[in-house]
């Protein structure tokens, strides 16, 4: 009950930042629209409703790493994160109240790109908004690991892409394949990537703090 106490503590924490700044929000919804838009008016006419997904994909993992690049901005900018590590609290509980934030910053934007994608694209399916929940897990629980390796380096906003573009490569294969044929199979792709990087994120984000 204390981990669960500690991470809604430093979820809310993370939430009341961003309702009195409002910065992250509104820059992902800016952003995923302006991508669908450019996306939109690039992609030739009559090049199928593969391709429509695809992009789709694309502009969802973009928009995660913009929020991912600015889930510790708070922490850098004050010299937070060193006062959260020595907190009296488990530190996997930083990782999942961060990820938990990120995760509704990242729902939000989705909430609106989705609907645009439908008008602009192809309608959304049931398989799609799944296959999108289940890659946001996975998203913003990676990334909020690699936002932590990022945080204490000089080459941050290099850093973080970098470390994160390669893991998301899985969650794109899963992703497309399930918006494109909506087999089940891509489904239990990108449930079984949440639970092994999901696990693992947890169990390594001490010690990554800790460095």
């Amino acid at each position: 009950m204390r981990y669960l106490a500690d991470v809604a503590a430093l979820t809310r924490k993370d939430l009341l930042l961003e309702l009195r700044a409002k910065e992250t929000v509104p820059s992902l919804l800016l952003f995923v629209l302006a991508a669908l838009v450019v996306f939109h008016f690039a992609l030739p006419d009559g090049s199928g409703e593969v391709a429509g997904q695809g992009l789709l994909w694309v502009a969802i993992v973009f928009t995660a790493l913009l929020a991912l690049t600015r889930a510790f901005v708070a922490e850098r900018e004050q010299g937070l994160i060193d006062g959260l590590v020595l907190a009296p609290c488990d530190r996997s509980a930083i990782w999942a109240a961060k990820s938990l934030a990120v995760l509704a910053f990242l729902g939000i934007a989705e909430l609106v790109a989705l609907p645009a994608f439908a008008a602009f694209f192809s309608p959304v399916d049931a398989t799609t908004v799944a296959a999108v929940v289940l890659a946001d897990l996975g998203i913003c629980g990676v990334g909020t690991l690699v936002g932590a390796m990022g945080v204490a380096g000089r080459a941050r906003e290099l850093l973080v892409p970098l470390l994160f573009l390669p893991l998301a490569i899985p969650i794109v294969v899963g992703g497309v394949g399930a918006s494109v044929t909506g087999e089940p199979r891509y489904l239990g792709f990108l449930a079984l990537y949440d639970t092994i990087f999901l696990l693992v994120s947890w169990a390594s984000f001490e010690y990554v703090v800790a460095e």
